[in-house]
Order: structure tokens, then C-alpha cells, then sequence
């Protein structure tokens, strides 16, 4: 079987859940026997030389690629990672209206309507959460039978991560932990500050700082409060990044929602008490085991945070995680999905 691998140029720049998403599965997928090649802009790609292309991410980034592809008449799978809180009444009364007002106007799109137009053309649609494949169907109108649910995972490393690097170089542990970019209205990280302001614990923020008024914003107000450190980005690769995760007490991402948070799982994996959105699909991954709260809630966040804290560390999610979520499992999953796409 041979594979191509894509997803839209920013994550070169922005890194982020899906290259992670993206390079794990290629290495799953090599690890079966499956033929992965990865598509850049600048090498040819012949409708003989691969069996389908995967799409991680649908929306403006990728619309043009997946619509060059179809009109190659080259099988996709797409991957949307995708969610919204807008109803789906609200996003299939958006979409319809597009399509009419698109009648008169040549070239208007929507960002509903090109992930809904991906999807039409995907001959497989593979959400990441039953949450994500329930907006596939009851918004952008997939038919259940072209849905295939793969979950996302984890690597195995860092259900063995130590502390001990972590604590050498910034003399810190059991703290409060979040990682991800630092800016984006999606990861809520002003709402963490804000919260983290009224806890007597420590607290570790590692992420890009988007250089916009959010980002500087929530820099400038993390640096009023001596109890909070932002490391600006550690590689996700590095030791002291698994090292970060054993050292924290409680991982917290009140993002506004996830698909469903690698950061989180891998977290978790390490053995960390989890603080998490409640949108997005996460309790497909992390069931009674995690605390939920409402991301638009300052209080509510930190009632969350409160409570993870005054548990001990346990290994039941890390358990948990390791037997359902690790990155092989989703390769195997991945296998099935290209098996019974190629049949059809």
C-alpha cells in the first residue's frame, strides 16, 4: 500500500498537534509495512505513484489541495480535526446560504464550506472523536457509512518520563502545567493566568508566544504574578519536554475546546492529574478521569485546578491511555480505514 501524507504548510512554523498527528502516524504506519511518503510542494505526485492521499486538517489551508486531488481523480482520506461551538442547524443554515449566495458570486467560501466541500470529496472522512464525527454528519451531511473514527495517541516514552531533567534546569516540581500556543483565543491561556492568580501553586506555561496583542497580553499579565514561569516553546521531541510532564502535579488545558488535546494525553500518560475542556470529544479519551470545566469561567477554572491539586498523582489514566491511545493502536486503526477505503 502507498500513502501520502499532507497537511497545510503553517505547521512547518506553527508546529503543533497536527504535524505530531501527522509524523506519529507515518512512523505507525511504516512500523505495518505501509509505503509512507510525505507531499511537499515541490515534488511531483502522479496519480499512479500513490494508492490514496491523507489529509490531516480540513478548511482553508488544505481546500485547494484536496480539490486538486479530486480533480486528479486521486483517492483522500481526510482527517478534518475540526470542531465548532456553533450548532449544527446554525453551520448547515450557513452552508446552504453560501451555496446560493455563491450562485451570484463567483468565488465566496466560507471556511464551513470548504470543510464541508472536502469532505464531499473525501472518499473517507476520519474524525478524531465520535464528538468531531457527529459534526461531520449533522452539519457538513457525511453519510454515517463514509465515517471511520481513528483516534488520536500518544508515544510510549513518556509513560516513563522522569522529573529529574526538568528539575535541574529550572529547579521546579509539582506544579500547575499547560502546553500549547500562547495567543490564540481557542487555547483560553488569559483565562488560565487569570485563574492560576488565585492559587497558592506554582505554574509552568511552555508555547510559542503568538507575536499579537492576545499573546503579548497574556505575557504581560503572566509577569505580574511571580508564581507563574512561561518557557517560550521546548521541542516536542526533547527529553525536557516528557520531563515537564513528570514533574507537574496537574496538567490544565481549558481550551475552548479539543480534538482532543494531545498535550493532555501525553500529560496524562506521564501520570499527571488532568484539568480539561469538556468540548471536543475529551471524555471519549479521558472519561471520570480528568476534571472538566468551563472554559468561560474564571472560577470555574480554578475550582478545577484546586481540586486536581489537592489529589495525589495516581497511574489509572496513565493505564488507561496506555491501552487504548498509544500511537500504534491508531496506526492499526489507520490500516483499516485505507484497507476498506482502497475496497470501495
Amino acid at each position: 500500500m502507498r500513502v501520502a501524507l499532507a497537511t497545510h504548510q503553517a505547521t512547518a512554523v506553527l508546529r503543533g498537534g497536527p504535524r505530531t498527528q501527522l509524523l506519529q502516524t507515518a512512523s505507525g504506519l511504516r512500523l505495518l509495512g505501509v509505503d509512507v511518503r510525505f507531499l511537499d510542494n515541490v515534488t511531483q505526485l502522479r496519480k499512479e505513484d500513490v494508492d490514496l492521499v491523507h489529509i490531516f486538517g480540513a478548511g482553508i489551508a488544505t481546500f485547494h489541495l484536496a480539490r486538486a486531488l479530486h480533480q486528479q481523480r486521486i483517492p483522500t482520506v481526510v482527517s478534518p480535526i475540526y470542531l465548532t461551538r456553533r450548532s449544527p442547524a446554525v453551520v448547515r443554515t450557513m452552508i446552504a446560504a453560501e451555496r446560493i449566495a455563491g450562485k451570484l458570486y463567483r468565488g465566496l467560501f466560507s471556511e464551513y464550506g470548504m470543510v464541508a466541500q472536502m469532505c464531499e470529496w473525501a472518499v473517507c472522512v476520519a474524525p478524531n472523536t465520535e464528538e468531531e464525527a457527529a459534526l461531520c454528519r449533522n452539519a457538513f451531511g457525511v453519510p454515517s457509512e463514509k465515517i471511520a473514527v481513528v483516534p488520536n495517541g500518544v508515544e510510549e516514552r513518556f509513560r516513563t518520563a522522569t522529573p529529574d531533567a526538568f528539575v535541574a534546569a529550572y529547579g521546579m516540581r509539582d506544579f500547575v502545567l499547560n502546553v500549547g500556543h500562547i495567543g490564540p483565543a481557542r487555547k483560553n491561556v488569559m483565562r488560565l493566568v487569570e485563574a492560576m492568580g488565585r492559587i497558592d501553586r506554582p505554574a509552568v506555561i511552555i508555547g510559542r508566544i503568538e507575536q499579537s496583542p492576545e499573546g503579548r497580553a497574556i505575557v504581560e499579565r503572566a509577569f505580574r504574578n511571580p508564581r507563574i514561569r512561561i518557557l517560550d516553546h521546548i521541542d516536542h521531541d526533547s527529553e525536557m519536554l516528557a520531563s515537564a510532564y513528570a514533574a507537574c502535579s496537574v496538567f490544565a488545558l481549558p481550551s475552548q475546546f479539543e480534538t482532543p488535546g494531545i498535550a493532555a494525553l501525553e500529560a496524562g500518560l506521564a501520570g499527571a492529574n488532568i484539568v480539561i475542556t469538556p468540548y471536543g470529544g475529551t471524555r471519549e479519551y479521558f472519561g471520570e478521569m480528568a476534571e472538566y470545566v468551563d472554559p468561560y469561567s474564571i472560577s470555574d477554572i480554578r475550582r478545577g485546578i484546586e481540586k486536581a491539586v489537592s489529589r495525589s498523582r495516581t497511574r489509572g489514566l496513565s493505564d488507561h491511555i496506555a491501552s487504548h491511545f498509544l500511537w500504534p493502536h491508531a496506526a492499526r486503526r489507520t490500516v483499516e480505514v485505507y484497507e476498506k477505503t482502497l475496497r470501495s
